[in-house]
């Protein structure tokens, strides 16, 4: 348990340091018969990140301590 709570908390570190996920997609701007216009839009989704790695730092803390603490009884 103490080796996946430690991967946790690296994974997490990871995504707080790695920012967010970033993707481009094509909007169609205009489509007149043959002729078709696009515009590239960068979009960024980096609270899912900072959750997720927030998310995996406290659940790794967690694992440790409950490690520790079985360790110790």
């Amino acid at each position: 348990m103490k080796i996946i709570g430690i991967l946790l908390i690296l994974i997490g570190i990871g995504a707080f340091i790695f920012g967010g996920i970033q993707s481009i997609e094509k909007e169609k701007v205009l489509d007149v018969g043959p002729v078709e216009i696009t515009k590239e839009v960068q979009r960024s989704d980096s609270w899912q990140l900072y959750a997720a790695g927030g998310i995996a730092v406290l659940t790794g803390i967690i694992l440790v301590l409950i490690d520790r603490r079985k360790a110790s009884a």
